[in-house]
C-alpha cells in the first residue's frame, strides 16, 4: 500500500505559556486639561440646551442619550474613559466608528482624516445638565476627570441621524427599529411611547442580542421622525426584503440525461447538518438522505422555493454533478428546514418570521454544520450590525459549528453605493462567507455575480473563500425538482453548500480528531491563492480534493494545534522542524482561527477577543544590550501575519489596532533554512467587552495550523515525525475510503 503522510495532530502538546514583560506606555494627550475644558464647554452648553428641550415622553425614566467622540489616539481598550463616566453617572450603551479630522494631534503632528470611536452614553437628564453647569470648576488635580483630554467631540444624536434608507411614501409601512439596550423594561417604555403616537405594535417577533433590541413595527411613514426621537432608538429603517439567492440562470435537462441515483448510506451518520431554505418534498429521490421539517406557521411552498431548496441540498449532498457518473456517496444525512413560505418580497413581515424560525431551531438543536443561502436583501453596513448577523453570530460564537453563508449574487451592482458588497448575514465573523468562482478547474475567476468585500472591521476578509457556483459558460449541475433530470444553474447559493460538503467530508473521515474550528482553519489554510484582489475572493478557492487538505508530500509537514489560551497571557507555539539545519529555502505557512463572543452594539469593537502573534525565527538572535542591562529573555521578533493589513489598510479607514481583533489570520513566508533555529509563534490573548478591558478570567479556544515546506529536504516529514514521536500524532481517518471529494 502506498505510504500516506497524514497531517499531524496534538500540536498543542508542544505549546507552553511564557512570560513576556510589558511596561506601561505613557500617553501624551493632544490637549492640555485647560485646552480640553475650553474646547468642550461650548459643546456641553449646546448639549444641555437640546436636552432641556426634550419632552418627558422621549426620555424613558428621565434618561437620555448623548455621544462622545474619542480623540483617535485614545481608542484602544486600555484608554476607555471609565473613571470619567463613573464620575458623571453615565453608562456606555453602544458605539460606532466615525471618520474625523481631529483638531490636534500629539507631538505637534499635523491632523489628518482618520477613524475613531463614537460612544453612546446614557444617563439621567440632570446628569448631563449638571456636567454642563459644573464643568468650568473642574480641577486637573482630580484624577477622576482627567480623561476629558481624551474626548474630541460631545454631541446630541438628533432624530434625523437615526433614520436610514427611507423615503416617505405617505403610507403605513413595516419598519425595523433598533433600540440601545436589551431589557424588558425599555421595551415596555418604548411601547408606551408608541401608543401615545397612535401606534399599536405587537412586538410578536423581536430579538435581543448583545446590547441591542430589534423590533418590527408597522407605522405611518410620517411618524418615522417621531419614533426616532425616542432617546433609546439607535436606528430606524424600512424593513429590508428577504433575499432568496435566485440563480443567475437556470434550465433543466442536460442532453436528455437522467440522474443515476443509488441507495448508499452516507459515509458517516454520527453528526448533524442543517440547511435552512425553501424545502424538499418528501417524495423527492434525495429525501432518502434528507429529513424535511415544516413550521406550523408556514404557508404553502411555491415551486420556485422548492426548486431552490432541492438544488441547495443537492449541492451539499453531491457537489457539482457529472452527468456521466453515478451520484457521489453523501458524507452525511441532512436536516432541511423549510423556513420560506411565500414569494420573497411580498410579505413585509417575512424577514423576522424567517429569522425567528432559524432562531427557534438553533436554540433547541445542536448542529455541527449549517448552511444559509438566504438573508436580508441588504449589503452590509460598516456602522451597524443587523439582527440576522447578530443572532447567527451568537450561535456560532461557541466555535462548535461550521457555518457556510452565501455572500449574495449582486456582484455587478453599483459600487458607488456599495450595491455590489457582500450581503447580511455573510458578515458573521464566526462563519465562513462563501463567494462563487466561474469554473471548477484551472484558470478560474470570481463569478461576475458574486458579491464582493471587504467585510466590516473586524471581519475584513469577506468573502472568506470562493467555490465553483456556476456560470453561463459552465453551469452548476444539481438534481432537478422533478427528481429525474438535472438543473443547470448558478449562484453563490450553490457554492456555499458545496463548501459545507467539503467540511462534512473532513468530519466524516476523521471524526472527532478535528473540531469545528480546526476544520474551518484547514479550509482556509489549504485554499488555492490567486492574484485576484482579496476583496473579491478572500483567502482563495477551496482545495479541490481532500488529499490536498489532509495529506503531505515527503518534503512537507503540516501540523494542527487545537487548544486554549488564557486572557492576558502569552502562549508559545513552536514551529516543528528537524534537529539538524535545513538546506535551501523553507516556506512556512500558518493559519490561526478562533471563535469569539460579539458586541453588536459596538460594531467597530465587534469581537470580544483578539490574538496578537509574534514570530521569533531564531532563539539565539536577541536585542543588543546596553551597558548595565541584563540579557533579553526572548529572541527578536519578525513580522509574519501582515496579509490582512497589506490588502486592506490602504483602502479602508481603520483603527490603529484593528488587525489584532481579526479572528482569522493567514500568511506564509519564504525564509532561508539556516535562519531558523527553534522558531516559535508567541500568541497573546487580548480580551475586551463593549470596547474596554475585560478583566474576567477566561479561556479562548483556538486552532492553529502550520505547514513547513522544504524542497531540498526530501524526508522532512519523516524527520519531524521521528523528532516529535512522543508528542505529535498522525491524524488517521476513521473510515478508510477513497479520499477524492470533488470533481474537476
Amino acid at each position: 500500500m502506498k505510504k500516506r503522510n497524514f497531517l499531524l495532530g496534538r500540536g498543542e502538546r508542544l505549546a507552553e505559556p511564557v512570560k513576556i514583560p510589558t511596561g506601561p506606555v505613557d500617553k501624551i494627550s493632544p490637549y492640555t486639561f485647560a485646552e480640553a475644558k475650553e474646547r468642550l464647554q461650548p459643546m456641553l452648553n449646546k448639549l444641555a440646551e437640546k436636552i432641556s428641550e426634550l419632552s418627558d415622553d422621549v426620555c424613558p425614566e428621565g434618561n437620555t442619550v448623548a455621544s462622545l467622540t474619542l480623540n483617535p489616539e485614545f481608542i484602544a481598550k486600555s484608554y476607555y474613559p471609565d473613571k470619567l463616566l463613573r464620575t458623571l453617572g453615565l453608562e456606555t450603551i453602544g458605539s460606532r466608528k466615525k471618520i474625523i479630522i481631529p483638531e490636534k494631534k500629539s507631538k505637534d503632528r499635523k491632523p489628518t482624516e482618520t477613524t475613531t470611536t463614537e460612544l453612546f452614553v446614557k444617563g439621567d437628564r440632570n446628569s448631563f445638565l449638571r456636567w454642563a453647569s459644573e464643568f468650568s470648576s473642574w480641577k486637573e488635580s482630580d484624577i477622576n476627570v482627567q480623561q476629558i483630554m481624551e474626548i474630541e467631540e460631545i454631541n446630541f444624536p438628533d432624530a434625523d441621524t437615526k433614520i436610514k434608507a427611507f423615503t416617505d411614501s405617505g403610507t403605513t409601512q413595516v419598519f425595523e427599529v433598533v433600540l440601545q439596550g436589551n431589557d424588558d423594561f425599555s421595551e415596555v417604555l418604548f411601547k408606551k411611547y408608541l401608543n401615545k403616537l397612535g401606534i399599536e405594535p405587537s412586538f410578536e417577533r423581536r430579538f435581543y442580542v448583545g446590547g441591542l433590541s430589534f423590533f418590527e413595527i408597522a407605522a405611518p411613514s410620517e411618524l418615522v421622525e417621531n419614533i426616532a426621537e425616542f432617546s433609546l432608538v439607535r436606528i430606524i429603517r424600512k424593513m429590508p426584503e428577504l433575499r432568496l439567492l435566485r440563480p443567475t440562470f437556470r434550465s433543466t435537462g442536460v442532453g436528455g440525461g437522467k440522474v443515476d441515483y443509488h441507495n448508499l448510506e452516507p459515509v458517516n451518520k454520527n453528526f448533524k447538518v442543517a440547511i435552512f431554505d425553501g424545502g424538499v418534498p418528501e417524495d423527492h429521490p434525495i429525501s432518502q438522505w434528507t429529513t424535511s421539517y415544516e413550521f406550523p406557521d408556514c404557508g404553502p411552498a411555491t415551486e420556485e422555493l422548492l426548486e431552490h431548496g432541492i438544488s441547495v441540498t443537492s449541492a451539499f449532498l453531491f457537489g457539482h454533478l457529472d452527468p456521466s457518473l453515478t451520484l457521489p456517496q453523501p458524507y452525511s444525512y441532512v436536516d432541511h428546514y423549510r423556513v420560506l413560505d411565500d414569494e420573497p418580497g411580498q410579505n413585509p413581515y417575512e424577514l423576522y418570521e424567517v429569522l425567528n424560525r432559524i432562531d427557534d431551531v438553533l436554540s433547541e438543536e445542536k448542529y455541527e454544520f449549517i448552511n444559509l443561502s438566504i438573508g436580508p436583501y441588504l449589503p452590509i453596513d460598516d456602522d451597524e450590525v443587523h439582527a440576522w448577523t447578530a443572532v447567527i453570530d451568537h450561535y456560532l460564537s461557541t466555535g462548535n459549528i461550521v457555518a457556510t453563508i452565501a455572500v449574495g449574487n449582486d456582484g455587478e451592482g453599483d459600487p458607488s453605493i456599495n450595491a455590489n458588497r457582500i450581503q447580511v448575514p455573510s458578515d458573521c465573523v464566526n462563519g465562513l462567507a462563501i463567494g462563487a468562482c466561474d469554473v471548477p478547474d484551472n484558470n478560474w475567476q470570481r463569478a461576475s455575480y458574486s458579491s464582493i468585500g471587504p467585510g466590516r472591521s473586524p471581519g475584513l476578509m469577506k468573502p472568506d473563500l470562493v467555490e465553483f457556483g456556476g456560470s453561463l459558460g459552465r453551469p452548476f449541475l444539481a438534481v432537478g425538482a422533478d427528481g429525474i433530470g438535472y438543473l443547470q444553474t448558478g449562484g453563490t447559493s450553490f457554492a456555499a453548500p458545496s463548501v459545507l460538503r467539503i467540511s462534512a467530508g473532513i468530519k466524516a473521515h476523521f471524526g472527532n480528531s478535528l473540531g469545528s474550528l480546526a476544520i474551518r482553519t484547514l479550509l482556509i489554510h489549504t485554499s488555492e491563492a490567486s492574484a485576484i484582489p482579496k476583496s473579491e475572493i478572500g483567502w482563495g478557492r477551496v482545495a479541490r480534493d481532500l488529499d490536498s487538505i489532509v495529506l503531505c508530500d515527503d518534503h512537507i509537514m503540516r501540523v494542527v494545534f487545537q487548544g486554549k489560551i488564557t486572557a492576558s497571557k502569552y502562549l508559545r507555539a513552536p514551529i516543528p522542524l528537524p534537529l539538524t539545519p535545513i538546506d535551501g529555502m523553507v516556506n512556512i505557512k500558518a493559519t490561526l482561527c478562533y471563535a469569539t463572543n460579539t458586541d453588536p452594539h459596538h460594531p467597530n469593537n465587534y469581537t470580544r477577543s483578539g490574538l496578537e502573534v509574534f514570530m521569533r525565527p531564531n532563539k539565539n538572535k536577541k536585542r543588543k544590550i546596553k551597558d548595565g542591562e541584563s540579557e533579553p529573555l526572548h529572541a527578536l521578533t519578525k513580522p509574519f501575519f501582515g496579509e490582512i493589513r497589506n490588502n486592506f489598510s490602504s483602502e479602508n479607514e481603520l483603527r490603529n489596532d484593528a488587525f489584532k481583533w481579526e479572528n482569522c489570520l493567514h500568511a506564509e513566508k519564504r525564509m532561508r533554512g539556516t535562519s531558523l533555529n527553534e522558531p516559535v509563534f508567541d500568541i497573546h490573548y487580548n480580551a475586551r467587552s463593549e470596547g474596554h478591558n475585560d478583566t474576567k478570567f477566561q479561556e479562548l479556544n483556538y486552532a492553529l495550523i502550520i505547514t513547513v515546506e522544504a524542497p531540498k529536504v526530501p524526508d522532512l516529514y519523516d524527520r519531524i515525525v521521528r523528532r516529535y514521536a512522543t508528542q505529535l500524532e498522525q491524524i488517521q481517518p476513521i473510515i478508510d475510503i477513497p479520499l477524492r471529494i470533488s470533481e474537476q
